[in-house]
C-alpha cells in the first residue's frame, strides 16, 4: 500500500482491528481504485509534503481520513474554489481537487468552469458514477436518459436533457492543458486509468497548467448489481455516452512559478494606501452596559435610507477603538425602495456569530422594519426609530427602551435628507452611550476624508441626533 495512505483509517472503530485497514466505500466503488492511483501517484512523483487534496461533499468526503497529506474539505462544489485559494496562497504546493459527479457537475459546475478557464495549474479528479452516490441514489446531472433512480423510478426522460458530457464541455475552455476520460471496469482500463492521474499530477508538479480526468466509476450499491455486473454496465451503458480517451492535450512551457503573497501588515496597507497610524481612542473600555462581552446591533430601513453605510461607520468606530467588530449587509432586489438591513456585532474581543437575530440595538428607518424587527430585541434593549415616518408601534419584550426621533424631518431642514442616517449615529450615541460622541464622528471624518466639504454638514447631523434623544 502506498506511504501516502495512513497506516491505520480512524473512520471506523478508531482504527482498530480490521475496519482500521477498510475504507468506508461500498463493495466494487469505484472511488477505491482513484484513491489507490492518485496515492500512487503522489507517492511515485515524491510530493506527499507538498499536496494538498481538497475533498468537498459527497462519497469523496471523508478521503481525510485515509491521505496523509495536507487535507481540506470544502463545501458541496466548492473545491475547485477551494483549491485556488491554496495555489494562489502557496504556489509551490500540489493541489488536487477530488470531485463527484452530483458535486462538480451539479452545484459545483460554476465553479469548475471558471477555475478550468482560468488555467491555474491545479489537478481535478472527477469520479463520475452517474448517480447521487451519498445521498441515496438521486438523479444526477449525468445519469443516463432512461436511468432509474430515487427521483427518477420510470427512467431519466428525456425532456430533463441529455447527461452532461463534463469532459467535453471542460476541454473546449481556453485555460485548460490537458483532460482525459477513463475507466475501470477491466485491467487494460485500470492501467490507463492509472497513467491519466499520474499524468495529471505530473503536468502541475511541472508548473505546466491545469488538469482534468473524468474517471467513469461504478456505483454496484445504487445501480442494484453486483460489482460485476456494474463493471459491465458502465462499459456496456456508460462509456457509448461518455467515449473514452484524450480530449485535449497541449504540449505548453513550464509557467514561471509566482512569487507567494505577502501577509506582511505594512507593505499591504501600502500597496492599499492606507496608513497603519492608529486612529484616536476616546473610549474607556467595552461598552459593558450594553452586553458584557458582545454588543449585537441591527440598522434597517429601505434601501437608500444608509443603514448600510451608518452599520459600516459603527463597524469602523469599534475597530478604532481596538475591538472586533463585523457588518453584515443583506439587500433587497431594489436599489431604492426594498428592504435593507445590517447586522453589526462589537465584541471586546472576538465576534463569534456576526448576524444579530436578537439584537440589544435596534435602529429602524421605516415602519415595516420596526414591525419586524422590534419584537425581537433582547429584554432591557433600546430601539432608536424615525418618529417622522413611524407612527404605529409593535409590542416589545420586557424592559425594552424606545427612543423616537425624527431622522427625516431633521434631515430635511437641514437641507440633505441623505444625512438622515447620521442623524440616526448621533441618536445612537445619545441613547445607549455606545462609545463617546467622538468616536463615532472620528469614523464619520474618517469616510469623509475625500469629501471634506461635506465633514461640517454630517458633524451637525450627528449633533441634532444627538440633542434630539437628551430632549426627551
Amino acid at each position: 500500500m502506498s506511504t501516502v495512505f495512513y497506516e491505520r483509517f480512524e473512520r471506523h472503530a478508531h482504527g482498530e482491528g480490521l475496519k482500521g485497514h477498510s475504507t468506508h466505500y461500498c463493495a466494487g466503488c469505484g472511488h477505491g481504485l482513484a484513491h489507490k492511483y492518485l496515492a500512487e501517484a503522489i507517492d511515485e512523483l515524491g510530493i506527499q509534503d507538498r499536496t494538498v487534496a481538497v475533498s468537498p461533499v459527497g462519497c469523496s468526503v471523508f478521503l481525510y481520513y485515509y491521505f496523509d497529506v495536507g487535507n481540506t474539505q470544502a463545501a458541496h462544489g466548492r473545491a475547485p474554489a477551494v483549491a485556488v485559494g491554496h495555489k494562489t496562497s502557496n504556489p509551490g504546493s500540489i493541489v488536487i481537487s477530488y470531485q463527484g459527479d452530483g458535486d462538480l457537475a451539479s452545484i459545483g459546475l460554476a465553479e469548475i468552469v471558471s477555475t478550468a478557464q482560468m488555467g491555474i495549474p491545479i489537478t481535478v479528479i472527477f469520479v463520475n458514477n452517474a448517480i447521487y452516490g451519498m445521498t441515496g441514489g438521486q438523479l444526477a446531472p449525468t445519469s443516463l436518459i432512461g436511468q432509474t433512480t430515487a427521483t427518477t423510478p420510470a427512467g431519466r426522460p428525456m425532456w430533463m436533457g441529455q447527461p452532461l458530457k463534463v469532459a467535453e464541455l471542460i476541454a473546449g475552455l481556453d485555460g485548460p492543458i490537458y483532460v482525459e476520460r477513463v475507466a475501470l471496469y477491466d485491467n487494460k482500463q485500470r492501467v490507463r486509468a492509472k497513467k491519466a492521474i499520474k499524468k495529471a499530477v505530473q503536468l502541475q508538479v511541472e508548473n505546466r497548467g491545469f488538469s482534468f480526468v473524468e474517471v467513469l466509476a461504478e456505483c454496484p450499491t445504487h445501480l442494484g448489481l453486483t460489482p460485476m455486473e456494474a463493471e459491465a454496465w458502465v462499459r456496456d451503458k456508460m462509456t457509448p455516452v461518455f467515449p473514452l480517451g484524450v480530449k485535449k492535450d497541449m504540449v505548453v512551457e513550464p509557467r514561471e512559478q509566482p512569487a507567494p503573497p505577502s501577509f506582511d501588515t505594512d507593505e499591504l496597507l501600502h500597496a492599499i494606501e492606507i496608513t497603519a497610524e492608529k486612529a484616536p481612542r476616546f473610549a474607556s473600555g467595552f461598552p459593558a452596559h450594553l452586553d458584557p462581552a458582545d454588543v449585537a446591533l441591527k440598522l434597517a430601513g429601505s434601501g437608500g435610507d444608509g443603514a448600510q453605510t451608518a452599520a459600516l461607520l459603527i463597524a469602523r468606530a469599534a475597530i478604532n477603538e481596538g475591538y472586533d467588530a463585523t457588518h453584515i449587509p443583506s439587500y433587497g432586489p431594489e436599489s431604492r425602495g426594498g428592504t435593507s438591513y445590517a447586522d453589526v456585532h462589537i465584541a471586546r474581543e472576538e465576534v463569534l456569530s456576526p448576524a444579530s437575530p436578537q439584537p440589544h440595538v435596534l435602529i429602524a428607518f421605516n415602519a415595516p422594519s420596526l414591525a419586524k424587527f422590534g419584537p425581537l430585541v433582547a429584554e432591557n434593549g433600546t430601539v432608536i426609530y424615525d418618529s417622522s415616518v413611524i407612527a404605529e408601534l409593535p409590542r416589545f419584550r420586557d424592559g425594552v427602551r424606545v427612543v423616537g426621533v425624527p431622522f427625516t424631518q431633521i434631515a430635511t431642514d437641514l437641507g440633505r435628507v441623505v444625512v438622515k442616517n447620521v442623524v440616526a449615529l448621533g441618536a445612537l450615541c445619545a441613547a445607549t452611550a455606545v462609545f463617546p460622541e467622538e468616536t463615532l464622528l472620528t469614523a464619520i471624518r474618517q469616510a469623509l476624508q475625500s469629501k471634506c466639504a461635506l465633514i461640517p454638514l454630517n458633524e451637525e447631523a450627528f449633533a441634532w441626533g444627538v440633542r434630539s434623544v437628551k430632549g426627551h
